[in-house]
């Protein structure tokens, strides 16, 4: 399996930006795909963004695409999400996950392995 831990959270104005990170541990880690959602109070988790580990494919949801970056560092086992022009409803705490095979997904329910996610605050 992998451990996933995420970091990079924090308070940041609308039109900001901050980069999240998340670290994965395991011994088949190019195995799995990565992939990031979010969470706000009351809302069912959301897809933001996915990849495969060894690269290829990238996928975003609707209302991140053109501002959200997802990107990986296979010799940190690190991936990141860069956060460009943030706004309030990007308010939420969000999650790294992986799941077996090369094909990132889009549900929640596809991924096996979570991390312990970082709160992203955005203010008007």
């Amino acid at each position: 399996q992998v451990q996933l831990v995420e970091s990079g959270g924090g308070l940041v104005q609308a039109g900001g930006s901050l980069r999240l990170s998340c670290a994965a541990s395991g011994r088949a880690v190019g195995s799995y795909s990565m992939g990031w959602f979010r969470q706000a109070p009351g809302k069912e988790r959301e897809f933001v963004a996915a990849n495969r580990w060894s690269g290829g494919s990238i996928y975003y949801g609707d209302s991140v695409k053109g501002r959200f970056t997802i990107s990986g560092d296979n010799a940190k086992n690190t991936v990141y999400l860069q956060m460009n022009s943030l706004q309030p409803e990007d308010t939420a705490v969000y999650y790294c996950a992986a799941k077996r095979g090369v094909y990132p997904g889009l549900g929640p329910d596809e991924y096996a392995y979570w991390g312990q996610g970082t709160q992203v605050t955005v203010s008007s």
